[in-house]
C-alpha cells in the first residue's frame, strides 16, 4: 500500500557567502516537487537549512571579528529571504546549531562509537581545507590536489576518531547497482569505480585544530567532524534522539534527497553508511543534478559572473526565474546559464506560449460573449485531439515526478501549450465570430481552450505558483476547480463560465535592450582586479628552489588540434597537441570546466619533459596549464596566439 506521507529534502547550506541563482536550482525543484505531492493530497515534510559548522567558517568569522555564529546568522538570513522571495514553501528549516541538532549529533556519535563503528586513531594525510576533507594519496586528481575542488592539498597531522567504512563496502555497492536509489543510475558506476573499488576508506570523523564544532561528549578536545554533524540534520530534524519534534516515525525513510554532483559521493557512500550502522532505514531515492554554469564556468562570486537572483526576480518575477532554472536542468547534466537564453526561455515559452495562449483566449471570450461563454455548444474537427492530449496530460507528469525529471515534466506541459495554440489557428474564432450561425461552434472553442487552459494552469502552478493564481482568475475557475482530481478530467468549468481580462502575466522583453542592462548588473558585480575574490586565500608558496632547479622544467607553447573525453572518465580530457615537434598527447583534469569544442584550436602553456604517465589507461606526455579560481575550479592558461608552437616559456 502506498503511504500517504512523503518526505522531501536538500542538503543544507554552507553558509560561505550570500547565495545566487546557482544556489537555487536544488530548493527551487525540491519545492515544486513537494508541492505537486501535496496536490495529489499527501502529507508532505519538506526540509532545508544550513551546515554552520567548521574551520572555513570560524576562520571567515575570525577575518570580521565576530563569533562563528554572529557570522552564520547574518548569512542564515539572507538565504531565508531568498526562499521567501523564491517563494519557497518548505516545513522545516534545520540549523546545525540548532540544540536539538547538537543533542542528537553527539547521541549518534556515542552509539556509533560504542557499536565499535568509531574508533580512535591518528591521521596524517593530505588535507583540503575548502572542502574540509582528507584523502589518501591514491585519490588525488592528476595534478596532485583534492579530487573535488582541484585545490593543493596540504600535509596534516592530528589525533582524531575514525569511522569504519569497509563493512559496509558490498552493500553500498550493491545499493548504487542493483537498486534505484540513485538517479541518474549512470552516476553509480562512477562512484563505484571510484571510491568502492579500490576500498573504502575509513572516515576521519573528528577533529581537534579548531573549535567551532559539536563537542564529542567523551573526549574533551575533539569536536564532530562535519559529514556525521551535517548527514545527521536527515532524522534530527525529525526528532531522532531529540524531543524538539516527533515526526521520525512518521515521514522516514526519506522519499527523495536531492543534491548538486559535487556532494553526490558523500550522501551515496557515507551516507548509507552512517544508517547501516545505526540500522536505520535508507532514503527511498538520491536525486543528483548538476550545476547551472555561466559561460561553462560553475557560477561564483568571485569570478565576477553570479546573476543576482533578487534583482533577476525584481525584473521577470520569481516564477519566470523558477520556471527557466527547471526547465533548463535535466537530472544528472550541467545547465548552462546566459542571458540570451533565460531571456529567449521566457519570450518563446511564457510570452508567445502560455502567455499569449491565455490573452488571446480570454480576449476572445470577452470580445464574442462580452466575457461570459453561452452554453449552446456545437463539436468540431480537432476538438478531439485537443481535449485527448490535455487530459493525458497528468499521469505523464506523475511519471516524471517518480523520476525527478522536473524538466520532462514542462516540456510535457508546454507541448498542450503549443497544442492549444494551433488548435487557436486551425479553428479561427475569428472568422466564427463574424458568423451569427456559427456562435454555438464558437463556445466550444473557445470552452475548450480555457478548460484546457485550467489542466495546464493547474499541473504548472507547482512550478510556478505564484502566476498560476492570476491566470486562474482571467479564466473564471473556482477554487475547486484546479484540483490535481481535476486534472485529467475535462468539462469542469462550468458551461456558462465568465471569464475576467487581466494584465498580461508574461510580458515580452526586448531582447537586446535587456541583455545590454544584464550585462551591465554582471559587469558591475565582477571584483576588481586588485582584489584576490570572494574569500579565495592563494595556496601556500613551495620551498624555494634555485635557478638550476627552474631550468629542468620545460615549458613550451602548443596548440590544441583535436580534443575529446576520456571514456572512463568525467574528468579527462584528451588533447592532441601541436607541440612543434611532430605532435604529443596530453590527458587533463578540466573536463568539469571546458568542452572539447572550446579547446581545438587555442594555445596553451604545457610542461614539456614530464615524465609519461597513463591516467585512467590514457597515456598522457605532459601537463596543460592551468590556474586555480576562486570557487575551487581551474582555469586553463592560454598564451598569445601569435606565438609559434613550440615556443619556449621562460
Amino acid at each position: 500500500m502506498e503511504s500517504n506521507k512523503f518526505y522531501i529534502t536538500t542538503p543544507i547550506y554552507y553558509p560561505s557567502g550570500n547565495p545566487h541563482i546557482g544556489h537555487c536550482y536544488t530548493t527551487v525543484a525540491c519545492d515544486s516537487i513537494a508541492r505537486y505531492r501535496r496536490m495529489q493530497g499527501k502529507e508532505v515534510m519538506f526540509l532545508t537549512g544550513t551546515d554552520e559548522h567548521g574551520l572555513k567558517i570560524e576562520q571567515k568569522a575570525a577575518e570580521q571579528g565576530v563569533t562563528p555564529k554572529e557570522y552564520v546568522d547574518e548569512i542564515v538570513k539572507v538565504f531565508k529571504k531568498l526562499w521567501s522571495y523564491m517563494n519557497i514553501d518548505y516545513d522545516r528549516y534545520i540549523r546545525t546549531t540548532d540544540d536539538y541538532h547538537v543533542e542528537s549529533v553527539q547521541k549518534i556519535f556515542k552509539e556509533l562509537y560504542d557499536r565499535g563503528y568509531i574508533y580512535k586513531g591518528a591521521y596524517t594525510g593530505k588535507y583540503c581545507t575548502p572542502c574540509e576533507s582528507f584523502w589518501t594519496q591514491s585519490q588525488l586528481d592528476e595534478n596532485g590536489c583534492c579530487p573535488e575542488c582541484h585545490r593543493p592539498v596540504t600535509e596534516a597531522s592530528e589525533e582524531a576518531y575514525f569511522f569504519k567504512m569497509s563493512p559496509f563496502a558490498d552493500r553500498i555497492e550493491k545499493l548504487l547497482t542493483e537498486t534505484d536509489y540513485l538517479q541518474p543510475k549512470t552516476r553509480a558506476v562512477e562512484l563505484v569505480n571510484n571510491f568502492i573499488k579500490p576500498g573504502l576508506e575509513d572516515l576521519c570523523v573528528s577533529r581537534t585544530t579548531f573549535k567551532w564544532g559539536i563537542p564529542v561528549t567523551f573526549d574533551e578536545g575533539h569536536v564532530v567532524y562535519v559529514w556525521i554533524d551535517a548527514l545527521s540534520n536527515y532524522i534530527t530534524a525529525l526528532g531522532y534522539e531529540n524531543g524538539a519534534y516527533d515526526d521520525f516515525d512518521k515521514f522516514w525513510p526519506a522519499d527523495v534527497h536531492m543534491v548538486a554532483k559535487d556532494i553526490m559521493r558523500f550522501h551515496a557512500i557515507i551516507w548509507p553508511a552512517m544508517l547501516m550502522a545505526l540500522d536505520i532505514p535508507l532514503p527511498k531515492h538520491l536525486a543528483v543534478h548538476g550545476w547551472i554554469t555561466f559561460n561553462g564556468e560553475k557560477m561564483s562570486k568571485s569570478l565576477g559572473n553570479v546573476v543576482d537572483p533578487f534583482i533577476l526576480g525584481e525584473r521577470y518575477g520569481a516564477d519566470a526565474i523558477r520556471y527557466h532554472i527547471m526547465r533548463e536542468m535535466a537530472l544528472g547534466a550541467d545547465s548552462s546559464f546566459s542571458n540570451e537564453i533565460m531571456i529567449n526561455r521566457i519570450n518563446s515559452d511564457l510570452a508567445n506560449g502560455l502567455g499569449n495562449l491565455v490573452s488571446r483566449t480570454v480576449a476572445m471570450a470577452d470580445k464574442y460573449f462580452g466575457g461570459t461563454l453561452p452554453t449552446e455548444r456545437e463539436a468540431g474537427e480537432f476538438d478531439d485531439e485537443l481535449i485527448n492530449e490535455a487530459t493525458a496530460l497528468r499521469d505523464k507528469l506523475d511519471a516524471f515526478m517518480d523520476e525527478t525529471q522536473l524538466n520532462n515534466c514542462l516540456i510535457e506541459i508546454f507541448k498542450v501549450v503549443s497544442r492549444a495554440n494551433k488548435y487557436i489557428d486551425e479553428t479561427q474564432p475569428w472568422i466564427l465570430g463574424k458568423d451569427e450561425s456559427k456562435k454555438a461552434r464558437l463556445a466550444s472553442v473557445l470552452y475548450n481552450l480555457l478548460d484546457t487552459i485550467r489542466i495546464i494552469s493547474t499541473l504548472l502552478s507547482p512550478f510556478m505558483p505564484t502566476t498560476m493564481p492570476k491566470v486562474w482568475e482571467q479564466i473564471g475557475a473556482a477554487e475547486a476547480d484546479v484540483t490535481y482530481a481535476n486534472a485529467n478530467k475535462f468539462g469542469v468549468l462550468p458551461a456558462g463560465v465568465t471569464v475576467k481580462r487581466g494584465e498580461i502575466i508574461f510580458p515580452r522583453i526586448d531582447v537586446d535592450k535587456e541583455i545590454d542592462e544584464l550585462n551591465k548588473i554582471i559587469g558591475s558585480n565582477k571584483p576588481a582586479e586588485e582584489e584576490s575574490g570572494d574569500g579565495f586565500e592563494p595556496a601556500e608558496l613551495a620551498p624555494e628552489i634555485t635557478i638550476d632547479d627552474f631550468a629542468k622544467i620545460d615549458l613550451r607553447v602548443a596548440e590544441v588540434k583535436a580534443c575529446e573525453k576520456v571514456k572512463k572518465s568525467k574528468k579527462l580530457l584528451c588533447l592532441q597537441l601541436d607541440d612543434g615537434f611532430g605532435g604529443r598527447q596530453v590527458v587533463s583534469g578540466i573536463a568539469q570546466w571546458y568542452k572539447p569544442e572550446d579547446l581545438v584550436g587555442k594555445k596553451v602553456a604545457i610542461v614539456a619533459n614530464l615524465k609519461p604517465v597513463k591516467l585512467c589507461g590514457v597515456e598522457s606526455n605532459g601537463m596543460i596549464c592551468a590556474a586555480d579560481t576562486p570557487d575551487g575550479g581551474a582555469s586553463v592558461i592560454f598564451p598569445d596566439q601569435s606565438l609559434p608552437n613550440g615556443s619556449k616559456i621562460r
